[in-house]
């Protein structure tokens, strides 16, 4: 590997395990929001194209919550997306400009897909039959998101493939032939309609007092969607497992303990969540998810460490101390919280009134 081609890091003003302890806090947030975001709008474009008139009402449901929910993704994506760089800024940056020609596309594809779920919410009923086809167009504008995003993702744990810039200076490398790229993308996406199933559940939950057929039927959907989805997303887990480089691998398997264990406490937080699912328990099958997204972002951070070990660890970052901003930073995010959960409770009251 010709590492000259790998920049040198900036410093950081703090330790590194403050920045990888707020990644780990923030990005399952983001997932969970993501999560909702596409698996709650592919449920929804099923629906529409099922059609019914109860049907009907649970797509007007959650074209309502479309925005909201893309509003939270994007928001919530900000926060890990920055500590991300700021961990591996130079391995992000380079790939960011390997693929800059797609990259760049993902602004335009986003804010013609918000626009998008904006007119499904207000137009719903003027829209008619046109609307599934809005629904379906915005959902196929984030898919392509998502694939760009692992594409970025899994293209910067290559720096083997940086010196192929000189020779393809147009932006257009992408990942999507590694091995270990169309099982990632599918775990995220399949991995996304399971948790949108239980998103499509919580939404019925608001008219529990007002439509109790809504409720039923959300629920219902939900929670089989999210088995389903929760079984085919373990074959396609243990295909991800067996595409990664061996060395990656085994980390998993023995080589590194922690990450040994954290491993071995999905696979039982796996089975734990298809019983609950299947005996139809709403709020343990949420608990079990929001846990495993949280394992799950754990061992995230030890396959981007293990695939960049030869050439990076995040020990060699030098530390400039200025604490000041990680101060101001977590001022900020108490406020933040504060602001968020009175948004909640507000859009809950609407929601639930409307």
């Amino acid at each position: 590997m010709n590492i000259a081609t790998i920049p040198h890091p900036d410093t950081i003003t703090a330790a590194w395990g403050w920045f990888q302890f707020l990644l780990l806090l923030t990005f399952p947030l983001h997932l969970l929001a993501m999560n909702a975001m596409v698996g709650g709008l592919a449920i929804g474009v099923f629906q529409h194209f099922k059609g019914g008139p109860l049907g009907l009402r649970l797509v007007h449901r959650l074209a309502v919550l479309l925005p909201l929910v893309i509003a939270f993704a994007v928001n919530f994506g900000v926060a890990p997306l920055l500590f991300s760089q700021v961990l591996y800024g130079h391995f992000f940056y380079t790939s960011s400009i390997l693929m800059a020609s797609f990259w760049l596309a993902v602004i335009p594809l986003l804010i013609i897909a918000y626009y998008g779920a904006y007119l499904y919410d207000f137009r719903f009923q003027q829209l008619g039959g046109a609307g599934r086809w809005l629904a379906l167009t915005v959902l196929v504008l984030l898919l392509v998101i998502g694939y760009f995003f692992v594409n970025n993702m899994q293209l910067m744990l290559l720096p083997e493939r940086f010196a192929e810039y000189f020779g393809r200076m147009n932006g257009s490398m992408l990942a999507s032939t590694h091995p270990a790229f169309l099982p990632r993308y599918l775990h995220m996406m399949i991995g996304a309609l399971a948790v949108g199933g239980l998103f499509v559940a919580l939404a019925g939950r608001f008219q529990a007092d007002r439509d109790r057929e809504l409720t039923v039927l959300a629920q219902d959907v939900g929670l089989n969607t999210f088995l389903w989805a929760t079984v085919i997303n373990v074959l396609i887990g243990i295909w991800y497992l067996l595409a990664l480089p061996r060395e990656v691998m085994l980390l998993f398997m023995g080589r590194n303990l922690p990450a040994t264990v954290c491993f071995t406490i999905a696979l039982l937080l796996t089975v734990g969540m298809l019983i609950v699912a299947w005996k139809q328990k709403f709020w343990l099958t949420i608990w079990h998810t929001v846990a495993m997204i949280f394992l799950m972002s754990f061992m995230r951070s030890w396959l981007r460490s293990g695939y960049l070990q030869e050439v990076f660890n995040l020990d060699q970052l030098q530390v400039v101390s200025e604490y000041s901003p990680m101060l101001f930073f977590f001022a900020v995010l108490v406020f933040g919280i504060g602001c968020i959960a009175w948004m909640l409770k507000k859009a809950g009251e609407a929601l639930a009134g409307s």
